[in-house]
């Protein structure tokens, strides 16, 4: 984990129920969606407005689906994961990779490679967040975008503590103090994309530019 004197979180923070190593819990693929229809709908208008024809978009965290309009004409799109199963099944990543960000937070890719940025509805599984977000900072082109969708569904042994302890809007905060802590994006801002408040899953997405 990042050294806690870098910021304000805590090892307790990111402390789980279950501990068991992710690979072993992440065998088994699950290929299903995580938020339902109309919330993924709502994710897929988000990205049609912020990226655009030849982005280079890595989807971290990903699974059997990326939610890109189908549409778009991205340069590429890199998946990461922990069940090649999962990935396989994605039709919209040009290539994969296997990773476990909470053992290794660094990813194998090169500087400033990237316009764009997603992880849907997963980044509540993150025990080095901070860490993770300055190799995201690191891998995207200035001015390159970051967008961090969240709901209520979760895993919730996987899940750290301190995103076990907060409401919807706690978290948006959350997301966003770790983006803050790494002190390499601008333009920080949450919003609430959620399609039929109170009858569908809800939908919120923190997205930022890199400096």
């Amino acid at each position: 984990m990042t050294d806690s004197g870098k910021h304000p979180f805590s090892a307790a923070d990111f402390s789980r129920i279950d501990e068991t190593p992710d690979p072993f819990f992440y065998r088994t693929p699950r290929l299903v969606t995580h938020i339902d229809d109309d919330a993924c709908a709502a994710l897929t208008a988000y990205y049609a407005d912020i990226l655009k024809d030849g982005d280079r978009i890595l989807d971290l965290m990903s699974s059997c689906v990326s939610h890109l309009p189908a549409d778009l004409k991205p340069e590429l799109v890199v998946g990461h994961g922990m069940n090649a199963t999962e990935l396989a099944a994605n039709p919209q990543l040009d290539r994969f990779f296997l990773q476990d960000l909470n053992t290794t937070p660094v990813l194998p890719l090169t500087e400033a490679a990237f316009d764009a940025c997603l992880i849907a509805v997963s980044v509540q599984y993150l025990i080095d967040p901070v860490g993770v977000f300055a190799e995201i900072g690191r891998i995207l082109r200035p001015g390159g975008k970051v967008a961090v969708s969240y709901s209520n569904r979760m895993l919730p042994t996987k899940a750290v503590a301190i995103w076990r302890a907060l409401d919807d809007t706690g978290h948006g905060r959350l997301i966003a103090g770790y983006l803050e802590n790494t002190a390499l994006f601008d333009g920080i801002s949450v919003d609430d994309i959620s399609p039929r408040p109170g009858r569908t899953d809800p939908l919120y997405i923190v997205t930022a530019q890199r400096g």
